[in-house]
């Protein structure tokens, strides 16, 4: 990893500090920062979760953090030498929000990382800074609560973010979606049917030290509580008996609901969660066009079938504004539109700091423009299914009822009996009832999602 330090200091705390400083100070997006890592260091599942968890942990509650440090520092926390600041902060969280680990611990660990990453005055600074937070935790001040900046601060996301979700879901909606955001994300797997019920592969990932239970929510949805080994490294994961995915995003596959036999288009399908669904659900007989601008991801797209044992995905990489409509003429139409991800902020610690309104903005004209596009393949009496992984209105329910009043050989389509099995409250089932779902992040103990299911009304 780049770091020495003396004997003392544990090795994940090491590496957890390097990668911090390498995302804060030098812009590395924390997800790859940390699969390079594991590739690098020779670590147990135990120690990859601890990493994780630190790094992770510290990148979201960051405004937190620094709120705090600030009380209790001389200067701004943007003035201090970066290595104390982040020593500082990913101390600070282990302080703060892992029980587990001692304070004592986390402040002599902390103390040796500045002495040796900068100099004794600053690991005295750093000392000082953390025994002070220690004794004074329990009587910070945070701002009045019914505030825009104590949601800001305490749960740790930018305030443009905060004033967003407030005018759009009000006070308490937002703040247990705020709340949601910081917990670590679940690990929920799909049960791969053409090749195992669900009582099967938790029976198979139970022999191999994988302690999960079924999903509540989908008929296809496991939770994993514990796992001795990576993902990656289990055969039930290498037989392809299972893909990652998150409950809410398995809903597409149910709502667009093939048949046999059907031609499907996904349209920006990325690595093809949804994709191999489509196919599994069609029970691997028909032909899905699965169509994404970037290569890579159609790269393991086609690993990813070729896990899972689908032979019906034709994948290819090509921008699909660039596609001639007429050499199209499907039944059933997936769009899972590129968006601004305010639905999956859990999934990515850094997300929510990368982001800003303007480009958020920006992005309803290429989705108008997708949908439009999409909506030319689709052939009379076809489906047509629109999602994004956002709640923001202005990508979702307005991109669809503006291209609904300009598309008027369109209509919504009813979908709340395709989702009999999800636990949707009575005003969630209505709007499905009506063809479009907001999922709120937190709400279904899932991401947040976006469906409007769209159908080409028959010509007479």
């Amino acid at each position: 990893m780049g770091i020495e330090a003396g004997p003392s200091v544990s090795q994940v705390r090491k590496m957890a500090a390097q990668l911090l400083y390498e995302i804060l100070e030098n812009g590395a997006y924390a997800n790859l920062a940390l699969d390079k890592a594991f590739k690098k260091a020779s670590l147990s599942a135990q120690e990859k979760n601890l990493l994780t968890e630190m790094v992770n942990g510290t990148v979201r509650m960051l405004k937190h953090l620094d709120w705090v440090l600030k009380s209790f520092l001389k200067g701004s926390i943007d003035k201090q030498h970066p290595w104390l600041r982040n020593i500082m902060r990913i101390s600070l969280y282990q302080i703060m929000f892992m029980d587990s680990i001692p304070d004592y611990a986390c402040v002599n660990d902390a103390v040796e990382l500045t002495a040796w990453k900068s100099n004794r005055n600053l690991a005295k600074v750093c000392n000082g800074v953390l025994r002070n937070v220690i004794r004074n935790r329990d009587n910070l001040d945070y701002p009045g609560e019914d505030s825009k900046d104590y949601l800001a601060i305490y749960y740790s996301h930018p305030e443009w973010m905060v004033e967003f979700f407030l005018n759009a879901y009000g006070y308490e909606q937002t703040k247990r979606l705020l709340s949601y955001n910081n917990i670590r994300p679940k690990v929920s797997l799909r049960s791969n049917f053409l090749k195992t019920s669900r009582d099967e592969l938790l029976t198979t990932l139970l022999n191999e030290g994988c302690q999960a239970q079924a999903s509540t929510s989908t008929p296809w949805g496991i939770t994993v509580i514990s796992m001795e080994k990576a993902i990656s490294e289990m055969k039930a994961y290498q037989q392809g008996l299972f893909y990652v995915q998150n409950d809410a995003s398995m809903l597409a596959a149910a709502i667009l609901d093939p048949c046999e036999g059907d031609l499907v288009l996904d349209l920006a399908c990325g690595v093809g969660g949804k994709s191999t669904h489509l196919a599994e659900c069609m029970n691997n007989n028909g032909r899905i066009l699965a169509i994404d601008q970037y290569e890579q991801k159609i790269k393991l797209l086609n690993k990813n079938c070729s896990r899972l044992g689908i032979t019906i995905v034709e994948a290819m990489a090509m921008n699909i504004l660039d596609i001639t409509p007429e050499s199209f003429n499907a039944g059933h139409i997936l769009l899972d539109a590129p968006c601004s991800g305010l639905g999956v902020l859990n999934r990515r610690s850094d997300s929510r700091w990368r982001k800003n309104i303007n480009e958020i903005k920006e992005l309803t004209g290429l989705q108008a423009a997708l949908l439009v596009k999409a909506s030319q393949m689709l052939n009379n009496n076809g489906l047509l299914l629109y999602s994004t992984c956002t709640i923001n209105r202005s990508e979702n329910e307005e991109i669809v009822n503006w291209f609904l009043a300009k598309h008027t050989d369109f209509q919504l389509e009813s979908f709340d009996e395709k989702l009999s099995f999800f636990p949707l409250d009575s005003s969630d089932r209505e709007s499905a009832a009506a063809g479009m779902l907001t999922i709120i992040p937190g709400k279904y103990r899932s991401d947040g999602m976006f469906y409007a299911l769209m159908r080409r009304k028959p010509i007479c």
